[in-house]
């Protein structure tokens, strides 16, 4: 495994690279999640490239970026074991030469759910993930449907700009208790993280959105939102966990008829459909 800093480096290894390219971009933090989606690319391509960036330009808390796991070393051992070939860790001033004057917006799907008290935040995102992609140059990029809202705004951009790459969908990996993985959960102490299944136990027994949020609040989580949209109950909550103020999302499919979502014991909890429209 090669480990990368320089981007001019890597844009010389990459001309010479003939192989099908699988990547996987992370802000590191690297969990069971990241590593599904690594061992799906090296099981389906021949070059499978990890990118690690925490992105200034995707946080509008200011704390939130400060406090974002760094665990670097524990990363590159893992990605190591899982057979990753290269791992591109870019410098902000590379990234973003252009002091972020160059951005990707998106007007619509953008605008609510995550994005609805994070002003600017898929701005950032849409706009790292594109560099990232023009950067790999990779046939497949492997991205988890914990971040539905991410994953659908990301797949579409690359329809809407003709780029030639396949965005794949993975699973959201979740704890037995349900919980999906997030390198945000390393804030956890103890007794939050015994709260924090909470979040998808309401998400997939509450007979309506508003029964879900009502919910929540009664189990004393902030509640950002819960909103069902194409067919998808998506929420985000607030918790403190000792000196730490942590945001969770999550999402799970709702079904066709009324009723609680019946999926929180069975291998169900790991495997969602794909369809996003």
């Amino acid at each position: 495994m090669k480990v990368i800093k320089d981007i001019k480096t890597w844009l010389e290894i990459r001309s010479e690279i003939c192989a099908t390219v699988g990547f996987v971009p992370t802000m590191g933090a690297l969990h069971a999640g990241h590593v599904s989606l690594l061992e799906r690319s090296v099981a389906e391509v021949e070059v499978t490239v990890l990118s690690i960036y925490v992105n200034p330009t995707q946080f509008n808390d200011s704390d939130d970026l400060a406090n974002y796991p760094d665990t670097l070393d524990a990363d590159l051992a893992w990605a190591e074991k899982v057979g990753v070939d290269y791992v591109i860790l870019p410098r902000y001033e590379d990234m973003y030469a252009d002091g972020f004057r160059y951005q990707v917006n998106e007007s619509q799907f953008s605008l609510g759910l995550c994005g609805g008290n994070r002003p600017g935040h898929f701005t950032g995102v849409l706009t790292v993930v594109m560099k990232l992609l023009n950067l790999v140059a990779p046939h497949r990029a492997y991205f988890g449907k914990k971040d539905h809202q991410q994953y659908a705004l990301i797949k579409d951009m690359c329809a809407a700009f003709f780029m030639n790459v396949e965005i794949v969908g993975c699973d959201t990996i979740r704890e037995a208790d349900g919980l999906a993985m997030s390198s945000r959960n390393k804030l956890l102490d103890d007794r939050a993280r015994l709260r924090a299944p909470q979040l998808y136990q309401v998400l997939t027994s509450a007979v309506d959105d508003h029964a879900a949020r009502e919910r929540l609040m009664q189990l004393g989580f902030s509640v950002d939102y819960v909103e069902t949209v194409n067919g998808r109950r998506f929420g985000a909550v607030v918790m403190t966990a000792g000196e730490h103020t942590v945001r969770l999302i999550d999402n799970v499919i709702v079904p066709s008829t009324p009723g609680p979502i019946r999926n929180s014991t069975d291998t169900n909890m790991q495997r969602e459909a794909s369809a996003v429209r």
